[in-house]
């Protein structure tokens, strides 16, 4: 709905991972350094960790499109909690190998596989999403095929991207030979405030943004606040956001729209529950010690700030109710 209203060729904040959207924040710049200088060694392991959202498989979409692909082989797993033997038949399908036979059948094919790939100068890169749930076992059979060489260069890399929790796996004294394989790790953060702000009108000028609608500063500061600067939460904030303004025929996007769109999401994902105390909650927090006291000026402040946002929100919602029968009422007429 918003993309003919305001002119867009695509959606801007899709979730889905996109390499052309691919934003080079001070972060996922030093992440893409850190995968270009473990590939240039031709061996062992590069490990990329974030959380949810924080754009390491769209980081590693952008590598792939970067490499030329008459010299790669590439093969992608995602995967979780899947045991030894069964995840080296999931790398023998993925690099096009029979995956079925005896354990020892599906390792000939793989090291087969990758000595073909070696004597016509193709190296064989394999990336694993989603390694935080592998277990000891299956990450132990990763390292024994990094062990596979011929004339002393090894045939595979391993890129393992996953939550924080893959760390602490790697960090386990059973995997001391595996960590001693890792070139390069790297663990991606949130975006700063101003690259949230830089973010934003990025996506959007890739789809053909010229500057309608206007985000306000102060909006764009909350999108920060309310999604911690990991680029799939902000995807989400600002969609709706823009539905909403579309909705309204808004040309600018305010700070007071960014926040009830955030406290609409988050009541969305907790069951109707929100996100802060109500105000009979809050009011009997911060109510006076005694009878007689007076309430603090920055309490008043609080409460006032508070009712003028449900005002706001009840407004909008009436307005966005208004606009969609209006919507419907069209296409009843059109049938």
């Amino acid at each position: 709905m918003y993309l003919d209203y305001y002119g867009f060729s695509a959606h801007p904040f899709l979730m889905t991972p996109d390499a052309r959207m691919f934003f080079a924040s001070s972060g996922h710049s030093r992440a893409h350094a850190h995968l270009v200088y473990g590939l240039a060694q031709r061996e062992g392991f590069i490990i990329i960790t974030g959380e949810v959202g924080a754009g390491k498989t769209t980081l590693v979409e952008r590598l792939c499109a970067e490499l030329d692909p008459t010299s790669f082989t590439i093969a992608r797993l995602m995967t979780s909690q899947v045991a030894g033997d069964d995840l080296l038949r999931l790398v023998a399908d993925a690099f096009g190998v029979a995956s079925d036979g005896t354990k020892a059948a599906v390792l000939r094919g793989i090291m087969d596989a990758l000595r073909a790939g070696e004597s016509v100068g193709r190296r064989h890169l394999l990336i694993v999403d989603e390694a935080q749930g592998l277990p000891p076992s299956a990450l132990e059979e990763l390292r024994m095929l990094s062990n596979v060489t011929e004339d002393g260069r090894a045939l595979l890399q391993t890129i393992l991207l996953g939550q924080p929790q893959l760390r602490r796996t790697i960090a386990s004294p059973d995997l001391d030979q595996l960590r001693q394989r890792v070139l390069a790790s790297y663990h991606l953060g949130g975006l700063s405030k101003d690259e949230t702000h830089a973010y934003v009108e990025h996506r959007m000028r890739a789809v053909g943004w010229t500057g309608t609608p206007h985000w306000e500063p102060e909006a764009l500061d909350l999108v920060h606040r309310f999604s911690g600067g990991i680029p799939r939460r902000i995807n989400r904030l600002c969609a709706r956001v823009l539905l909403g303004g579309a909705l309204e025929h808004a040309q600018t996007l305010t700070a007071p729209m960014v926040e009830i769109t955030a406290r609409e999401l988050e009541e969305d994902l907790t069951g109707g529950q929100p996100p802060r105390a109500p105000l009979r909650e809050f009011a009997a927090q911060h109510q006076p010690a005694h009878e007689g006291a007076s309430v603090p000026a920055s309490v008043i402040a609080e409460l006032s700030r508070r009712i003028e946002m449900l005002e706001i929100q009840a407004a909008r919602r009436e307005r966005v109710f208004n606009r969609l029968m209006d919507l419907f009422s069209g296409l009843d007429q059109r049938r």
